[in-house]
């Protein structure tokens, strides 16, 4: 038994779908084949090189989860891309883990996007997500100067130049803060689709309902691509207000006021407690609602993310 209360499960079926490490591994064949609902999990590189023991570390005891991949983030205009591949090699060769680097249009060439995917296939990676990115909050900065304007535009290029590549992309049940519109954001999301993605990782939410309500959207638009609901481990109400507001996702009213109440009487403890226990009934709602899995927003940290998962209980 984990110390977490989580059992070893890195011998089931998802392993033995991954085990043979020379063919092509695609996300999209990994999710249809899944017998029942699994967890994905994302990680960003530490900076630090002495971070990296730590950071390999928690992704040893995560393992625990038999994540069906895991996503590794890459920092905008490519701050973290050495780390990010050395990260995805390492999931990949070392540990038997399905790796999914992110791309991001912010800062991108065609040839520097050619040469990372280039160095993927070289390591057996199949698989990648791409995003759009956040714009720098350097003054001047222009979408219309770059290569790659919108996330559909990396989907067209990799699709074009890698066509063995499985393309993963970003939804958001309630809207990308930038949209005019639900109706425009959702028109973008199945632009995404269109220009040849595979699957949809969702932005974190705290509202199970916006995810369904989210999926039955895109699904009368004729979008039958899987689409993944994300979850993130709430450390403390300082972090989620910084959380909300870069990415603009909703928080119910009455959690909100929860988590206040509960900082106010044990601090960013109590608050974590609260946000532990309200992420695993998300996911028991999610699972019971007929998800094909659930993407955990990792924060790196793996205590809390084997808590969530005792007390969500087993996927089925």
């Amino acid at each position: 038994m984990h110390p977490a209360g989580v059992t070893w499960q890195h011998t089931t079926a998802t392993a033995h779908l991954r085990s043979n490490k020379d063919s092509d591994v695609k996300i999209k064949d990994l999710i249809g084949q899944h017998d029942g609902p699994f967890y994905s999990l994302e990680y960003f590189p530490p900076k630090n090189p002495e971070m990296w023991p730590k950071f390999f570390a928690n992704v040893g005891r995560l393992m625990a989860l038999n994540p069906v991949f895991c996503s590794v983030t890459y920092g905008a205009g490519g701050g973290t891309q050495d780390n990010t591949f050395e990260i995805t090699r390492r999931f990949k060769q070392d540990l038997d883990l399905e790796p999914m680097p992110h791309l991001t249009c912010v800062g991108a060439t065609k040839d520097k996007i050619r040469g990372f995917v280039s160095q993927l296939r070289d390591i057996g990676v199949d698989n990648v997500l791409a995003l759009r990115g956040d714009a720098p909050a350097d003054a001047g900065f222009s979408w219309d100067d770059g290569e790659f304007r919108h996330a559909s535009d990396l989907v067209e290029f990799v699709n074009a130049e890698f066509p063995e590549m499985c393309v993963g992309v970003a939804g958001y049940p309630t809207a990308h803060p930038e949209s005019a519109s639900f109706a425009e954001d959702l028109h973008w999301t199945k632009a995404k689709i269109d220009a040849g993605s595979d699957f949809i990782v969702c932005q974190l939410l705290f509202d199970v309902r916006e995810y369904f309500h989210f999926v039955a959207q895109l699904r009368a638009m004729g979008v039958t691509s899987p689409v993944l609901p994300g979850i993130l481990p709430i450390q403390s109400l300082e972090s989620v207000r910084r959380i909300l507001s870069l990415c603009g996702a909703n928080i119910p009213g009455r959690f909100y006021l929860q988590l206040e109440e509960a900082d106010a009487k044990g601090g960013a403890a109590a608050v974590k407690e609260l946000g532990t226990k309200f992420a695993a009934d998300m996911i028991r709602r999610l699972v019971d609602g007929g998800v094909p899995g659930v993407h955990l927003y990792t924060l790196n940290q793996a205590e809390t993310c084997l808590r969530i998962a005792e007390m969500a209980g087993p996927l089925r």
